[in-house]
């Protein structure tokens, strides 16, 4: 029997993405799920699908925005099981636009969703851990949790925030049985890019290359038992993490480069407010079909325009250098 065999793990934004893949990868365990997402009938089908795979799954529609439905949540799956073992934040909205652009109704529910719907779980689920003596708190953050992008200000602000209550708590609970793993992805194949708000009237592409859901669920999944805090997921993308820290402009040129002609490229797209507000219709799949869109060439298209920025970038230090 595995490690993950008959424990009680919580799932929320498991109707969709990351969510769905690692309810799939659960129930392989033998797990006993409990879904969570906003809508009902999406996340029925989840559990079905699951079910079908041997686990057995509650479904408890929740908006993770509202306290009251996150403690709903809780002890609906411990009124249920008797425990929690596992409890995995991972519901999360997009929206793209300038700051100046956006709404000021959107950009917060962003962080009332990718932020506060962490706070909440984390303060519904503690007390049943702190009863057993033990449990793991695994959040979803990204690789935005370490640096930023023009554009998309309210989801940086939210994983920038997430990743600093992580390490509050984790200081919190040391010498407990409770346990606080933060699994940071890069660029994921998910539907996320679709169901996001975009006020901006160009079209949404994730930046290359795009890894798989499956990768960020077994990571989820292995997270309470790793002694590592915090774990990257498409590790490639993570060379710019030097960047950011060491070369701030060189940075800075290569993210509104990215921004303009990478992720938001092709006029004419509507202006939505995505699922910010609202849960899609129907369950969507893990993937999001991303990585078979003219992956190679995208690639080598952004490693020659972040050439060009480096290049640019040295002839201006160059420049500065002889001038002074």
């Amino acid at each position: 029997m595995s490690r993950a065999a008959a424990h009680v793990v919580v799932i929320t934004g498991a109707s969709s993405g990351i969510g769905r893949a690692t309810a799939r990868m659960y129930a392989k365990k033998g797990a006993r799920l409990v879904l969570a997402s906003r809508s009902k009938d999406a996340l029925e089908a989840v559990a079905e699908e699951c079910r079908a795979l041997g686990a057995v799954a509650l479904v408890v529609p929740t908006d993770v925005s509202h306290e009251g439905q996150v403690r709903a949540l809780a002890a609906a799956a411990h009124s249920e099981y008797g425990r929690i073992d596992v409890w995995v934040g991972n519901a999360g909205v997009f929206a793209y636009g300038a700051f100046e652009h956006l709404p000021s109704k959107m950009f917060r529910q962003v962080l009332e969703t990718n932020l506060m719907g962490q706070v909440h779980g984390a303060r519904a689920v503690l007390p049943y851990f702190r009863r057993q003596d033990s449990g793991a708190l695994v959040m979803v953050g990204s690789l935005y949790s370490r640096v930023g992008s023009p554009a998309i200000s309210p989801y940086v602000t939210s994983k920038w925030g997430l990743l600093g209550f992580a390490e509050s708590l984790r200081q919190e609970l040391r010498g407990t049985g409770i346990r606080v793993r933060v699994v940071l992805p890069g660029t994921i194949d998910t539907p996320i890019y679709q169901h996001a708000a975009n006020v901006t009237t160009r079209h949404v592409h994730p930046l290359p290359p795009a890894s798989s859901p499956t990768r960020v669920a077994r990571a989820i999944v292995r997270a309470p038992h790793r002694r590592r805090h915090a774990v990257f997921v498409g590790r490639s993308q993570t060379v710019v993490l030097p960047v950011h820290r060491f070369a701030p402009p060189v940075y800075d040129g290569m993210a509104g480069w990215l921004m303009d002609n990478v992720e938001l490229r092709g006029e004419g797209a509507d202006v939505t407010t995505g699922t910010v507000f609202d849960p899609p219709s129907s369950a969507s799949p893990a993937t999001g079909g991303w990585r078979s869109r003219r992956g190679p060439v995208a690639i080598g298209a952004v490693a020659a325009g972040l050439v060009a920025i480096v290049l640019s970038q040295r002839r201006r230090w160059a420049g500065a250098s002889l001038s002074a």
